[in-house]
């Protein structure tokens, strides 16, 4: 399915909490753990569960960047 987003980060479900109307996904990525709230019917169609390959699209007006 092609997407306008450049910024697609693989990895792996870590953790899914399923509301009543609400998912909370965190995902995966290397030594970073990237946290998404998605509607329950999105999680649903999708049959999201712990240990899924899944990519994180990230689309955003602000990509701030730090240097230690």
């Amino acid at each position: 399915m092609p997407i306008s987003a450049r910024n697609k980060l693989r990895g792996i479900v870590e953790e899914i909490q399923l509301g009543d109307v609400m998912a909370h996904v965190v995902v995966r990525v290397g030594d970073n753990l990237i946290e998404s709230a998605i509607t329950r019917r999105s999680a649903d169609e999708l049959r999201l569960k712990k240990g899924d390959i899944v990519v994180a699209v990230v689309k955003a007006t602000e990509v701030m960047i730090q240097k230690d």
